[in-house]
C-alpha cells in the first residue's frame, strides 16, 4: 500500500518568456510569447506526485497576494493537501524563466515567502512530518529548515529524499539522514568537488557522497539517462528519446515519478523506468506544472515503448 508523502519546499509563480535564442549580455531581442505558470520546485514535485496517484501534503509559505492565492488554489485543484501551507508577510516567490527554441531554459528565482519558512515553522508541524512515510525536500527554502525537518523525520523512521537544487553544498550532518539523494550532473559535481563528464567520473563522485553517509544516489543526466548507486547495487537507465519543447520541470517530474513509485513499493528498476518516463513526457510540453503527466499517461508511454 502506498505511503503518505510530505513535500517541504518552494511555491513560485513562474513568469516565462519564449524566445528563438537566449540574448547575449547587453542585447535586446524579441520574444515569441509570454505565459505565467504555477511552479516552485516543492510545489512542482507535490503536484507531480499527486497526478501520479500519491497521497501527498505540501508544507511551504506563500505571500498574502494574488500570486499566493493562485498557487494555493492550484495545489488544491491538483489534489495536493494544503492545510500546512502557511502565509508570510513577504511577497510570494517568483521565477523568471527564458525558454529557447530548443526547449532549453535559464531561470532566476526570487524566493520571497519561501525564504520565510523557518525551523520554528517545522517544529510546529512536527506531528504532520513524523506521521508521514516519506519526506521530500529541495533547496529553494533555507538550509537550516531542510536540516531541521530531516532530523525530525529521521527520528521517526520517515524515509528522506532530497533533491539538492539549486546546487549548493550540504551540511555534513545532513548526509547520514538522507535515504535518497537525487542530483543532476552539475549538482553532483558541486557536492563532490569532482568532474562528472564520463560515467566513470560519475561513479567516482557518487562514491564520495556515499562515504559521507548517503544511502542511495540517483543521478539524472538528461539525454545520457540515469545512474543509480546504492550501497550494493549500480543501475544505468537510458533516456527515452523525445523531442523537447520546454525542459523547465523535467527534474521535478522525474522526482515525482520516483517517489510515487518508491512509495508504492515497486522494485528499483521499475521505479527508475517510471521516473524517467515522467521526466521524458514533461519535456514535450510547455510550463512547469502544466507539463507534469498523470499516471495513465506514464502507463501508456511505457506501454508503447
Amino acid at each position: 500500500m502506498a505511503g503518505k508523502i510530505i513535500v517541504i519546499g518552494s511555491l513560485n509563480m513562474d513568469l516565462v518568456v519564449f524566445t528563438p535564442r537566449f540574448p547575449k549580455i547587453g542585447e535586446t531581442i524579441l520574444g515569441s510569447s509570454f505565459s505565467t505558470f504555477c511552479g516552485g520546485k516543492g510545489a512542482n514535485q507535490a503536484v507531480a506526485m499527486a497526478r501520479l496517484g500519491a497521497d501527498v501534503q505540501m508544507i511551504g509559505k506563500i505571500g498574502k497576494d494574488e500570486f499566493g492565492q493562485t498557487l494555493l488554489e492550484n495545489l488544491t485543484a491538483n489534489q495536493v493537501q494544503t492545510e500546512s501551507v502557511l502565509e508570510a508577510e513577504a511577497q510570494s516567490g517568483t521565477a523568471i524563466i527564458t525558454v529557447d527554441a530548443l526547449g532549453q531554459n535559464t531561470i532566476v528565482v526570487i524566493p520571497g515567502a519561501n525564504r520565510e519558512l523557518k525551523p520554528e515553522d517545522i517544529y510546529c508541524l512536527r506531528e504532520t512530518i513524523q506521521h508521514s512515510d516519506y519526506l521530500v525536500m529541495q533547496l529553494e527554502i533555507p538550509m537550516e529548515t531542510v536540516v531541521a525537518a530531516a532530523k525530525l523525520a529521521y527520528e521517526s523512521g520517515v524515509k528522506i529524499i532530497v533533491n539538492p537544487a539549486p546546487a549548493s553544498d550540504l551540511p555534513d550532518d545532513l548526509y547520514p539522514l538522507v535515504d535518497y539523494l537525487i542530483p543532476n550532473e552539475s549538482e553532483l559535481s558541486i557536492l563532490s568537488n569532482l568532474p562528472v563528464t564520463t560515467i566513470e567520473e560519475v561513479k567516482a563522485a557518487c562514491a564520495v557522497l556515499l562515504q559521507r553517509g548517503i544511502k542511495n544516489l540517483v543521478v539524472t543526466m538528461g539525454e545520457q539517462g540515469v545512474f543509480y548507486r546504492g550501497e550494493d547495487q549500480e543501475i544505468s537507465i537510458s533516456a527515452y528519446p523525445v523531442q523537447p519543447v520546454d525542459t523547465t520541470a523535467a527534474g521535478d517530474a522525474f522526482i515525482g515519478g520516483f517517489v510515487t513509485a518508491l512509495a508504492a513499493g515497486l522494485p528499483i528498476q521499475t521505479i527508475l523506468n517510471r521516473a524517467s518516463a515522467s521526466g521524458a513526457i514533461s519535456v514535450t510540453r510547455q510550463g512547469a506544472q502544466t507539463s507534469l503527466p498523470y499516471d495513465h499517461e506514464v502507463d501508456q508511454f511505457l506501454k508503447v515503448r
